[in-house]
């Protein structure tokens, strides 16, 4: 049996929840499971890592391949975790400790990096070159594939769009809110989760989350305003990306991935921005949702 012809298994190592899944050789799942991260503990999420992935194989006839997407990425320098927000990892040389821990090889990528190939094998981006996956949750990630392969670059942050400036910025958009790398006005500060519903605060003095501006948005001004100027930066912030990468295909994730407007929107915003005549990038919606991440995990092998 050849290594592509063994069933897979993908991890996908979240901040609260780990989730793994058990697919066949040809993409089909046979079976799915989610614990709880044992936050601040590194040896026991490494042992709970270990438990799904023996719990996912029990009952395959033949020994599975096991990918992991993390929260951050490995170092090139010292191969220890590095810009991970789920701060027990950093530092830590996951990927050995994992292979030790299990007995064979095991392949890491970044969460976002994993979305992305999920959305190119067999998802919204499927039979395309070159697909970016934009993560739009808690933070702003974003993950590039080329002809069926995650791209990781250099040093390991290709696709990390979310920790450059916005572009274009406006009045009242210098210096940008502060992120959490050290740097202020990073895209991410504007267009996660968290982004959204700090911007409506400043006008509103109201805490309200990202998920009631947009259920209010139909009744409530300041919620529309606030959108309205989500979808403007967001188009910024792609024009950017398409100037650069020039994708076919951008497949958005994360929670605001869910708001329709965005598809309808964005991509005439975005058309004024692109240095060329005519966009023909495409702005999609995943077809996996929250199941992106584990699946391309498997699919890293």
């Amino acid at each position: 049996m050849t290594r592509t012809d063994r069933p897979r298994i993908g991890i996908d190592l979240g901040g609260t929840k780990i989730e793994g899944v058990l697919l066949a050789a040809d993409g089909a799942q046979l079976s799915r499971k989610r614990i709880a991260t044992p936050r601040d503990d590194y040896e026991a999420t490494v042992e709970a890592i270990a438990g799904l992935v023996a719990e996912l194989e029990r009952g395959v006839a033949s020994r599975a391949t096991v990918g992991v997407g993390t929260p951050g990425a490995t170092s090139r320098a010292t191969g220890r975790i590095k810009n991970a927000n789920s701060t027990w990892l950093n530092d830590r040389t996951l990927q050995q400790d994992l292979q030790r821990r299990l007995g064979r090889d095991v392949r890491l990528a970044n969460d976002a990096n994993c979305f992305a190939l999920s959305e190119a094998v067999d998802g919204a981006g499927r039979g395309a070159r070159i697909v970016f996956g934009a993560i739009l949750g808690t933070g702003v990630g974003g993950g590039l594939v080329i002809e069926g392969r995650a791209i990781e670059g250099a040093n390991a942050i290709c696709g990390e769009w979310g920790h450059n400036p916005l572009p274009w910025p406006e009045e009242g958009e210098r210096p940008g809110p502060r992120c959490y790398c050290g740097r202020s006005g990073c895209i991410e500060t504007f267009l996660s989760g968290p982004g959204l519903a700090n911007d409506h605060q400043r006008e509103t003095g109201r805490s309200w989350t990202a998920r009631e501006i947009v259920d209010r948005a139909d009744s409530d001004d300041a919620a529309t305003r606030a959108l309205r100027r989500y979808e403007q930066r967001l188009a910024r912030g792609l024009a950017a990306l398409i100037n650069v990468v020039d994708p076919d295909v951008i497949v958005l994730g994360g929670g605001l991935s869910n708001l329709q407007s965005l598809y309808e929107r964005v991509p005439p915003l975005w058309s004024e921005l692109v240095f060329s005549d005519r966009v023909d990038t495409r702005l999609v919606p995943p077809v996996h949702g929250d199941s992106s991440g584990v699946r391309g995990a498997a699919w890293l092998w």
